[in-house]
């Protein structure tokens, strides 16, 4: 009798099976759900923890060392980072890491990862579930006016950021190890066969941004449930956290990061969407929002942190606004001059917006520029900003349209298409099908959810390893698989020479 695929499967997963040529091995998964994106209504208890948060942090600067091991470290190259709604308050001093303590670090690194790498992974599942339980808990109001007041992310940006996603990530990642480790070789008699799912060799160098809380999170967590050792305060072993090293850019660049031993690195990085493909016979005010939505209000985010801050310009904090200042005054700068570009182009006509003033803080005004030539650099370059660029196409050039798309620019991370016409939506897709690592139809190109859509993209966008998906704990490890036979050969020849 055969069985229809869910009864087969359900038939295998009730017992384990033995046999010529099969063994089985289920093992338990851990039950994880997403993080509850908070809703700070007036009155809440996370609203007034949160304000509470936000008054301890008013004038106040964190001293930030540099951290090997269970020692804290200051170099000589000081440094501060300011609020971007407020450039004047000083929010954190800090350090930048030189090329010796680099060394240190990698050797303590090295030297911790024998210990670690021999701990089970239950083991290690559960200090990123309980560092996940404090985030949720005692330390959610802490961590997400930190995020408000040093990445000038409103609200809603920073609890889905430094709490949510954070938080997911941790708990997905403890979830998918555990599973990982039950996925087993078949075994054939006299002979059982397993994979131990080692970390990787050396030291793995987390580059992480300073303007996403869960994605630096994340960047320096996975590698660490696979391979390193976990903060002291999350349950982790002695001698101490994950290796804290502020290092510009351009110090990895110039090789001051020593490669003498095997480095694993993350290939994803910051990427532009392809040009949002938007057919009509879908309502203009949907699709006109969500576009909007995802350019202005997340998309800087991502990386220039416009989509956020809690403040208006006179640094009053503000639950009513929707975002205010971006990053830094490079981000602001960078901004600026691509403003100006578009002033002064023949082919480009600002629809609204494009002011900005750093007088204060750094606040670019939502820019809406409508491009009549669809190779101009504002609809190929990277941004990270609150500008929407907008190129209009003949309604009889949408095959054309969708070949553009997926031409002009080298990144290839998000994208979206809007229609009620499942002809369109089918064709989009299969031109698009290389396009975009994460495509969404009649819904805003941003907002993935871990978990629910693993993120990443390929071409300039990365090596698409999709963090918050099963796959991505994978890359942390070195697998190893082991042969063991029970049964002793007995005779050195083979039956057919008898």
């Amino acid at each position: 009798m055969l069985l229809p695929a869910p009864a087969l499967r359900r038939a295998l997963l009730s017992r384990p099976w033995t046999g010529a040529g099969l063994r089985w091995k289920h093992t338990s998964s851990l039950k994880v759900a997403n993080e509850p994106v908070l809703a700070f209504t007036q009155g809440s208890p996370e609203r007034d923890a949160l304000q509470k948060a936000l008054k301890d942090l008013k004038g106040r600067m964190e001293a930030i060392p540099c951290v090997v091991g269970d020692e804290e470290v200051w170099t000589s190259d000081v440094q501060y980072q300011v609020s971007p709604f407020n450039h004047g308050h000083k929010v954190a001093k800090f350090c930048y890491a030189d090329k010796s303590l680099l060394n240190k670090a990698i050797e303590a690194a090295l030297a911790a990862r024998k210990e670690w790498d021999l701990k089970p992974i239950a083991d290690r599942a559960q200090i990123f579930l309980k560092a996940a339980d404090m985030l949720s808990g005692p330390r959610r109001a802490e961590i997400l006016a930190k995020t408000m007041v040093g990445q000038g992310k409103t609200v809603i940006q920073a609890e889905i950021d430094a709490a949510a996603e954070l938080i997911d990530f941790f708990r997905f990642n403890a979830k998918y190890a555990v599973e990982l480790e039950g996925q087993q070789p078949i075994s054939v008699p006299p002979s059982t066969n397993s994979t131990v799912y080692r970390g990787l060799e050396g030291f793995v160098a987390a580059i992480s941004p300073f303007n996403f809380t869960a994605i630096g999170g994340n960047l320096a967590g996975a590698p660490a449930l696979m391979h390193l050792q976990t903060p002291v305060e999350a349950g982790g072993p002695e001698p101490g956290p994950v290796p804290h090293l502020p290092t510009p850019g351009w110090r990895v660049r110039r090789k001051e990061l020593p490669l003498r031993a095997p480095l694993g690195r993350r290939g994803e990085r910051g990427e532009r969407d392809p040009p949002l493909s938007l057919r009509v016979r879908w309502p203009e005010v949907f699709r006109v929002l969500a576009s909007l939505r995802a350019a202005l209000a997340v998309a800087a985010d991502q990386r220039a942190a416009a989509g956020g801050a809690q403040s208006d310009q006179s640094g009053r904090q503000d639950f009513g606004t929707f975002f205010s200042a971006v990053i830094d005054a490079k981000s602001f700068a960078r901004i600026k001059k691509w403003l100006e570009h578009a002033r002064s182009s023949p082919s480009l006509t600002i629809l609204a917006g494009g002011k900005c003033d750093d007088s204060v803080g750094y606040f670019v005004e939502p820019c809406i520029v409508e491009s009549k030539d669809p190779q101009e650099p504002i609809m190929k370059e990277e941004i990270f900003g609150p500008v929407l660029s907008v190129y209009v196409y003949p309604d009889d050039k949408y095959k054309e349209t969708l070949q553009l798309v997926d031409s002009t620019t080298s990144y290839g991370l998000t994208g979206a298409v809007f229609s009620q016409d499942k002809d369109v939506v089918q064709e989009a897709t299969k031109v698009l099908r290389n396009a975009a690592g994460n495509f969404y139809i009649n819904d805003k190109s941003t907002g993935s959810i871990v978990g629910q859509q693993p993120f990443g993209g390929a071409r300039a966008s990365g090596t698409n390893d999709k963090p918050g998906g099963p796959h991505y704990i994978l890359r942390w490890t070195s697998p190893q698989v082991i042969k063991e036979t029970h049964k002793p050969l007995g005779d050195w020849s083979y039956a057919y020479m008898q």
